[in-house]
């Protein structure tokens, strides 16, 4: 890409650096997180239902293990569905972002590293995602659709690795926008010497 093009390309964005006021992938990032999240908690909740039944009947609650496993199967592909978009918005803002070379991270990452790290991550979590929800509807289908049980232990405990690394992805993320300033209004405004005043014509005015 030659740098004329770089230059008009970055004429267009906006002091995020973004075409658009808000970024889309943190958002997406959480909701791909509370769907997974959901997904395998329900799911250890079927699973332990059995030692659970004498609380729920003393609390009232109407349910049954099957509830806890319709949940878990629908959010695991929901999650899978939404983890697509959620990596193609990251890699379209990461491609846009510009972040200072200088200083590392608390992890002791310089930007660029970071910026790889998480990128890597990301795919892995959607390769990871996707199979988990395969699985899960191998064992809903196939191999445990007529045992009480609809879940191995092995796809649970797989299931929290995966939070482990979700966790290690998400502060990499967070430390891009946090310790970087990617895609932070304020942050280049401020490292570009421009008056923060630009955000109140900006920015949407909720109240």
């Amino acid at each position: 890409m030659s740098p004329d093009l770089i230059d008009q390309i970055a004429n267009q964005l906006g002091p995020n650096g973004l075409p658009y006021v808000v970024p889309i992938h943190p958002n997406l990032v959480h909701l791909t997180l509370g769907l997974f999240i959901v997904a395998i908690s329900f799911d250890i909740v079927g699973a332990l239902f059995p030692l659970e039944r004498r609380v729920f009947k003393f609390l009232a609650i109407p349910a049954s293990s099957s509830n806890f496993y319709d949940v878990g199967w629908f959010n695991m592909v929901a999650a899978a569905v939404i983890t697509f978009p959620t990596v193609a918005a990251g890699f379209y803002e990461m491609l846009l972002a510009q972040p200072p070379s200088d200083g590392v991270s608390a992890w002791g990452l310089e930007s660029l590293e970071t910026m790889l790290w998480h990128g890597v991550g990301g795919v892995l979590l959607l390769a990871l995602i996707t199979g988990m929800a395969i699985w899960r509807g191998f064992q809903r289908y196939v191999w445990r659709k007529d045992r009480a049980r609809q879940v191995q232990w092995s796809y649970l405990v797989a299931g929290l690795g995966i939070f482990v690394l979700m966790f290690a992805h998400g502060t990499l993320g967070a430390q891009l926008a946090a310790e970087f300033g990617v895609h932070i209004s304020a942050d280049r405004l401020l490292r570009a010497g421009e008056d923060l005043t630009i955000l109140n014509v900006i920015q949407p005015r909720w109240f």
